[in-house]
């Protein structure tokens, strides 16, 4: 559609979709008066149980008698809790994100050999079609990341010689190939689009097969494909965090939802990259980010717990920032006391900040970290406890690392794309049917008017 047309069609788009969103628009109030579970989630935001899964568990209460209350948050991966996957990774330079694509998918943590011989099978993939990159990434290139990501991935369907199968062994393939070139599809679709959008220089990087995933990133990422050890670690440790978050997380439940249908890989993993890419979602670190751009702005002083509340409170106000009313990076759907994901990677995002200089910018986070469920508490009628999610530090880190905001959400989707996997192999590998949840419909049944006794209504009238 050409530009001029679309100028002279938008009234009539305009007036239309104030019809369409009239017609489409729900009463909240009938959610509680047939106790539909909105977002299925009940009124302390536990999720509807819809599933069963062997793959992770997020906890966040813990029952005391009769009782169930809230405790600190725990995320397993296979069993395993994830603060110790962490913990116990080695100080020397091993890194940990293959270790946990490995258990995602198969259910063990790997000895030696099986890590070795796994490690290399992800390096064999990790390359591109020929001309891949040319002849896709570089055709056209889009000013968001994700979207890139999705229509490469779609793309790749045309380069598979058997993409429908879906059986386990040909699953398993595409997930692993989809795993290994995650990284190479992000980052060379930034290097493009910095190159024709901000007119910077188009450097490509071939992946090195010594490298693990988070150094990869790096390495393709900078000019001069230097890093410290501490940059990779964390980067490492940020992956392993957001390769998984159950079952029910939304881009998950996409994967979930759209395997049962029966379909391929690759439109699977598409439809989980569209869910993702929501600020709801995996975009919310940016916003963090943004808030605190906004924040160190209009506070004088940073150490002042007056003015830092202050701001928060106008926050809250809807008076600051973007006037949304909401303090980003703090609260989870799940989480109540603690985010464990965000216990677990604070010690790192410190010291990285002191490696960088950036230790007023942490001692800000940890100030609005104390302070803002406070300022919640005092304002709102909250059902559960509020608490710095992994959002809150990822972003600063990412900051820290100098990584381009475009690749905020495609860097959790690098990640999340080990948990995606594993879940499908479970969704095709389980006796599990074509997911269908009931919707009830509250509009009323209506006897067919002829066209020629119809009469127009205006907004008002509807």
């Amino acid at each position: 559609m050409s530009e001029t047309n679309y100028s002279q069609i938008t009234p009539i788009i305009e007036d239309l979709a104030k019809k369409s969103q009239k017609a489409s628009y729900i009463n909240p109030e009938l959610y509680s008066t047939y106790n539909v579970k909105r977002g299925l989630r009940d009124i302390n935001g536990r999720g509807v149980l819809v599933g069963i899964t062997d793959i992770s568990e997020v906890n966040a209460t813990k029952r005391v008698g009769d009782a169930i209350i809230p405790c600190d948050g725990e995320l397993y991966y296979r069993g395993y809790n994830v603060q110790d996957i962490v913990r116990n990774q080695s100080a020397d330079n091993h890194f940990g994100f293959e270790e946990v694509i490995y258990l995602l998918l198969f259910g063990q943590l790997p000895t030696e050999k099986q890590f070795t011989d796994f490690k290399k099978l992800l390096s064999d993939y990790r390359s591109l079609p020929p001309n891949f990159t040319r002849d896709v990434i570089m055709k056209k290139p889009s000013q968001d990341m994700m979207n890139t990501l999705a229509r490469s991935v779609l793309t790749l369907y045309a380069y598979d010689a058997n993409p429908d199968q879906t059986s386990p062994v040909n699953v398993l393939r595409q997930c692993l190939q989809l795993i290994a070139n995650f990284p190479l599809l992000s980052v060379y679709g930034y290097q493009v689009y910095k190159h024709y959008y901000e007119n910077g220089s188009l450097i490509l990087h071939n992946p090195n097969p010594a490298l693990s995933t988070a150094e990869n990133i790096l390495h393709c990422l900078r000019a001069d494909s230097s890093f410290s050890p501490l940059e990779a670690k964390l980067l490492d440790v940020c992956l392993i965090l957001h390769a998984e978050h159950g079952g029910g997380n939304n881009s998950t439940f996409t994967t979930h939802l759209v395997s049962s249908s029966g379909t391929d890989t690759y439109s699977a993993i598409a439809a989980a990259l569209g869910s993702l890419k929501g600020p709801r979602h995996g975009g919310a670190n940016i916003k963090v980010i943004q808030m605190f751009a906004d924040m160190k702005k209009q506070v004088r002083d940073w150490t002042d717990e007056g003015e830092v509340k202050q701001y928060l409170s106008d926050l809250l106000d809807g008076k600051v920032f973007d006037k949304a009313g909401l303090i980003y990076g703090l609260g989870h759907a799940v989480y109540s006391i603690s985010d464990p994901r965000a216990i677990t990677f604070k010690g790192f995002v410190e010291k990285l900040s002191r490696e960088k200089g950036y230790e007023k910018e942490y001692a800000l986070y940890q100030l609005v970290a104390r302070l803002a469920p406070e300022v919640i508490a005092d304002r709102r009628k909250i059902y559960k406890g509020v608490s710095p999610n992994v959002d809150f530090y990822s972003g600063f880190a990412y900051q820290m690392l100098g990584l381009p905001v475009e690749l905020y959400t495609p860097i959790f989707a690098i990640a999340r794309i080990a948990g995606w996997s594993a879940h499908r192999m479970e969704e095709i590998s389980s006796d599990s049917k074509i997911m269908r949840p009931a919707y009830m419909t509250v509009q009323p049944h209506r006897d067919f008017v002829p066209m020629e006794d119809r009469e127009e209504t205006s907004l008002q009238e509807d």
